[in-house]
């Protein structure tokens, strides 16, 4: 037996699926909370594209919550694994670049670099057991870069006053990363076949 299909094993069991979502939603919660103080000085209109982590992690509680029940929501899927990876790696970047500013960024910041680079990782594992369509990640792309022009053109970006001199930089970093992860997303739809065939998808 591969030990690729004994890990697909672990990772899609009900009882490990349960943990995870556990873990999801409290990290969803706590999120929310985190941007609490942005979310209350933002326009209602903008509020559902500020706290993008959360909303990451929210979508990949819904889609754990099908599985759960053997079901498959696939625009939730799409949007899970892209704004999972996007957001995690992003906020590890961010983290990382505070450092190289400050010269530390406490405990709090290392779990934010754990915890977001974890939520990156986990969007990748399962990528064997998204079902989702060329549209579910078109409409998907189109959500992660409206968030794009939300953030940066109209300035609801997560707040890094330590990087304020670099927006522009990060804007930019952050189109092109928005757009790998769209590919990321359009690759493993187009190459689920590579995927050892043994491997229950449902």
């Amino acid at each position: 037996m591969k030990f690729s299909f004994i890990i697909w094993q672990y990772l899609t069991h009900k009882a490990f699926l349960w943990i995870l979502l556990v873990v999801n939603i409290l990290g969803t919660i706590g999120g929310y909370i985190w941007y609490g103080s942005q979310l209350a000085d933002t326009k209602p209109i903008f509020r559902i594209f500020v706290p993008d982590s959360p909303t990451a992690t929210l979508f990949f509680s819904i889609a754990i919550i099908f599985w759960l029940f053997g079901k498959h929501f696939r625009l939730i899927e799409a949007l899970a694994l892209i704004t999972l990876v996007k957001y995690g790696l992003w906020a590890v970047v961010m983290n990382l670049l505070a450092l190289q500013q400050l010269g530390s960024i406490g405990y709090d910041g290392w779990m934010l670099v754990i915890s977001h680079f974890a939520m990156a990782v986990q969007g990748v594992l399962y990528i064997p057991k998204y079902k989702f369509r060329l549209i579910h990640v078109a409409l998907a792309g189109a959500w992660t870069l409206h968030d794009v022009i939300i953030d940066y053109v109209f300035g609801q970006m997560p707040i890094y006053s330590m990087l304020s001199d670099y927006i522009a930089q990060i804007g930019y970093f952050t189109f092109w990363l928005s757009i790998l992860c769209i590919a990321l997303a359009y690759w493993s739809m187009k190459k689920r076949f590579l995927f050892d065939s043994k491997i229950d998808n449902h």
